[in-house]
């Protein structure tokens, strides 16, 4: 008689059969003869067989079985109980064994099945250090969805049925890993594995991503390392996800739904029904990504926010988490070139509570002071600078003000250090963070002018950042700018009588075509390459975050004028010259040029709605 009872299925031989029934009782037939000799002796009689005997034939048979047989709850419950009896035996040479009986498909079988499971490979995991690896990896795949359920992983979030199935995972790794700290780096290791390719569907990377936020939920010594990982995943959806594909892609989907309702127009509106909402993104990297910023925005804030009734101690966890953070920053998000909303992430943090914002700022102007630091990363700290105090509404106008005067106060200390051979080499690479710093000032100022020219207070205090000095320096920093930055600088300086800008901006250009026309060829510009890293935020679904604390710009009236008359004189003036050239291309060949630098200086058009980053709405 066999240990374990076998699922047997009644047949007649007068019967007909299927093509297909006549191959499951042909496979159940060989099946049944294979399995008879390991539900004879069992699991205990085989490893007793290959200890003493040394006779693995057993072993190897009893692993077939687990892996091709379709088990009954009632046989699951006995083998794994049956291991348990001889846990300590199964020692590596038992591997292949061990690993068939954690890799039971245990989500089909009863509770008394799941709960037997369990025990075991808690009890094997204790007693052998090596099967960790095996255990572990079994249970992380558990947290990869399937390709085709999308319908149990809506917007990220699992349905019951699957949260009931995650809940015992976890609740066995939180087991293994109070039990095992040694399996601390297998965990690490292992979900960095096992992370889902790129390009996968979207409920896959955020129903894993679920998964790694509920693992530090439980477990908050993984806080670090996860959420460096995670970071660095979603560095590469990022980047595979740019700005303008997403919005070529929106702007079809808009012109669709216009067309829509353009057909609709005279049928009446529901006034009781609720408010669409956002609709998805039809690019599929930009929508995963969107999903997972949105988990992971709602994990900031249950981890960065400190509630009402908080203890110190609470607070005080709060804070250190904020503080690793911006560690991960410096780590991941600060040296990447070209992101789109990744970095929304310490934006976001920053504005649950007004010391995050402190401590975040202090970091980066820290490095930007730090000779020692590289001048790229240097570069990168002044541009998140420029761009959080431009866009963040929650950043009060004191702290705007402070770091323009240290951001000035660097400047001219800069200019008065310069010697006699510094002075004569002002090229973009040798003095990169200068430029960097001037354009912060350059920028902060245009974007924020209302807010920093409202009373005549406002107004003393640009007067004290010697703005005419850093403009007019023989460093020449508006040359390397962006031109709607230098632009929108000129005309808030000229129309609040703080720096006259212009003579400069049309020297600048005439310096530009006396190099491109001098050697009768284009020349590449030289302009401080940067970007914006807080330009606006596109994904539909996590913007629900970022749109309340985000500022959107807005020209200021007395400044659009004042260029646009700037602008058209700067037409005129350059439209006169055109007529001494007698070299027809050279004709066009400027012309166009001209034409590109006069658009460059019109402030509603590339400042308001800019080309280049920084300025857009």
């Amino acid at each position: 008689m066999s240990v374990y009872s076998s699922k047997t299925t009644n047949t007649s031989i007068l019967k007909s059969f299927s093509s297909a029934d006549r191959e499951r009782v042909k496979t159940a037939a060989l099946n049944k003869v294979r399995f008879v000799t390991p539900k004879e002796k069992g699991i205990v009689e085989s490893v007793r067989v290959a200890l003493e005997e040394n006779n693995f034939h057993l072993i190897q048979e009893f692993t077939y079985f687990l892996c091709e047989a379709d088990l009954s709850d009632d046989e699951v419950v006995q083998i794994m109980k049956d291991a348990r009896k001889i846990v300590h035996s199964l020692t590596p040479e038992f591997a292949n064994l061990v690993e068939a009986l954690l890799s039971l498909n245990w989500k089909k079988y009863s509770s008394d099945a799941i709960q037997a499971y369990t025990e075991f490979s808690v009890d094997v995991m204790i007693a052998h250090n090596s099967y960790i690896h095996i255990g572990i990896g079994k249970l992380i795949l558990n947290w990869i969805p399937n390709d085709q359920e999308s319908a149990e992983w809506l917007n990220g979030c699992p349905s019951e049925r699957v949260r009931a199935e995650l809940e015992t995972v976890h609740s066995l790794l939180n087991r293994i890993l109070t039990a095992v700290p040694m399996s601390f780096d297998v965990v690490i290791d292992t979900i960095a594995s096992k992370f889902p390719y790129f390009k996968k569907p979207a409920h896959v990377t955020a129903g894993y991503l679920h998964n790694v936020l509920w693992l530090m939920e439980y477990k908050p010594v993984f806080e670090e390392l996860l959420v460096q990982l995670v970071l660095q995943k979603l560095l590469v959806l990022d980047v595979n996800a740019p700005r303008d594909e997403i919005e070529a892609l929106q702007e079809d989907t808009d012109d669709e739904d216009d067309k829509m309702e353009d057909q609709a127009i005279f049928q009446m509106d529901d006034l009781n029904a609720p408010p669409k909402p956002p609709q998805s993104l039809e690019h599929p990297i930009g929508q995963m990504l969107d999903i997972c910023l949105m988990k992971l925005f709602k994990f900031l804030d249950d981890k960065c926010r400190p509630k009402p009734d908080c203890t110190d101690d609470q607070r005080i966890a709060k804070s250190r988490f904020f503080k690793t953070l911006v560690h991960i920053f410096d780590e991941v998000l600060l040296p990447s070139h070209n992101t789109h909303h990744v970095q929304f992430v310490i934006f976001y943090a920053c504005s649950i509570r007004p010391a995050y914002t402190e401590i975040f700022l202090s970091a980066l102007w820290h490095k930007v002071q730090n000779p020692n630091v590289s001048s790229i990363i240097r570069h990168a700290a002044v541009s998140y600078i420029a761009s959080f105090l431009a866009r963040a509404k929650f950043v009060p106008l004191g702290t705007i003000t402070y770091y323009l005067k240290e951001l000035s106060n660097w400047a001219n200390n800069y200019i008065n250090d310069s010697d006699e051979f510094s002075s004569k080499n002002c090229s973009l690479k040798a003095n990169m963070v200068f430029f960097s710093v001037c354009q912060a000032i350059f920028y902060l100022i245009s974007f924020r002018a209302r807010d920093l020219t409202i009373n005549q207070k406002n107004l003393a205090l640009l007067n004290t950042l010697q703005l005419s000095r850093l403009a007019m320096c023989h460093f020449n920093p508006l040359r390397y700018c962006l031109p709607p930055v230098a632009t929108a600088f000129a005309g808030v300086t000229r129309t609040h009588q703080l720096a006259y800008c212009h003579t400069v901006l049309e020297r600048n250009a005439r310096r530009k075509l006396a190099t491109i026309y001098g050697h009768d060829k284009l020349m590449p510009e030289e302009t401080l390459e940067t970007f914006f890293p807080f330009d606006p935020y596109i994904l539909p679904l996590s913007n629900k975050f970022i749109e309340p604390i985000y500022l959107v710009y807005k020209v200021h009236e007395l400044e659009e004028t004042t260029d646009c008359v700037i602008a058209e004189t700067m037409r005129r003036k350059r439209g006169d010259s055109e007529m001494i050239e007698e070299d027809d291309f050279i004709l066009a060949d400027k012309r166009q040029k001209l034409s590109d630098l006069s658009k460059s200086q019109q402030f509603d058009k590339q400042f308001y709605y800019g080309a280049s980053p920084g300025f857009n709405q």
